[in-house]
This record gives structure tokens, C-alpha cells and sequence, in this order.
């Protein structure tokens, strides 16, 4: 059985320490079984192909000295780009004032998508705007969410240039 949390809770101090922060770890099976390790700088400077190189070869020296997947798998390692998945409740405050599209397990207000401007987290719900609305939504009944890449947010993760 695959342990998401394990294997984060393994590798996550190691990349801690060299500048990185694990994003979401995932496994997905079938005849091609995959790890999937993403990861971000804590700077918050973009992530490049040698940081995931680097990454890369951490996570594969700490997993071959722990080995918690029994069968034979790939390891991919990968930034969570411009319109990243939001994972913890960290994200959800860090990007407020961005777009997102929130998926829930469950149905709210007959519902279970959402798309809105992120306004912060209150108690352990997530405060989404959806027009002149704020909707609460559960941290524990969210599947899946990630921010809109749109317009405002590319302007906001741009290099800055200093000529």
C-alpha cells in the first residue's frame, strides 16, 4: 500500500534543507508505475531543470536506503508551474487575490466545482469570491484545486526586471 504522507514525511526534511519544499507526492500504477515528487523552491524563485535534477537525486538516494515501494517504479520529479496545484492550507493564503478552481468530494450548496478568487482561509474553511459571494468551502472536503492561469497571475510571477 502506497503512503503519500510517509514517503513526504522521508524526504521532506532533507529537501528542507537544501532549499526546497515538497509540494505533493502521488503514486500512480499501472504498467508504467510512477512516484511523482513535486517540489518548489522556498525562495519562491522558478524552479529549473538541474533543481530537479538535484532533487531528483536526493529523493532517489533516500528512497533506495529506505525502499517503501515494493514493486519496481519511476521516479518523476517536477515544478508545480504557474497554475500549481493547491495543496495545503498554506496555499490557499499565500495566493489569495489569484483565480482557482476548486474540486470537492462531496456536494455544498448542490455543488461540488468551484472557480473564484481566492480571499484567504477562515477557521478550516477556504473563502472563495465568486462575484459579489463569498463561499466557504471545507480544507477537509476539497479533492482537488489549483490556481487559473490568467493574465494577473502570469504578470505576477514574472521575473522582475531591474534595467
Amino acid at each position: 500500500m502506497f503512503d503519500a504522507g510517509h514517503i513526504e514525511a522521508m524526504i521532506a526534511p532533507s529537501l528542507d534543507a537544501m532549499g526546497y519544499s515538497v509540494v505533493r507526492v502521488s503514486f500512480t500504477g499501472g504498467r508504467r508505475p510512477t512516484l511523482q515528487i513535486m517540489a518548489e523552491r522556498r525562495d519562491e524563485k522558478a524552479m529549473t531543470v538541474d533543481d530537479c535534477a538535484t532533487v531528483s537525486h536526493t529523493v532517489s538516494a533516500l528512497l533506495d536506503v529506505a525502499d517503501p515501494i515494493a514493486s519496481a517504479y519511476f521516479l518523476e520529479v517536477s515544478s508545480p508551474g504557474i497554475d500549481r496545484p493547491l495543496v495545503r492550507r498554506a496555499d490557499y493564503e499565500r495566493f489569495a487575490g489569484f483565480e482557482a478552481k476548486i474540486e470537492l468530494q462531496r456536494l455544498i450548496e448542490g455543488r461540488r466545482r468551484f472557480r473564484g478568487k481566492l480571499a484567504g482561509v477562515d477557521d478550516d474553511n477556504v473563502k472563495l469570491l465568486i462575484g459579489p459571494d463569498t463561499v466557504l468551502l471545507p480544507l477537509s472536503a476539497i479533492a482537488r484545486a489549483k490556481l487559473v492561469l490568467t493574465d494577473e497571475l502570469i504578470a505576477a510571477t514574472e521575473p522582475h526586471n531591474h534595467n
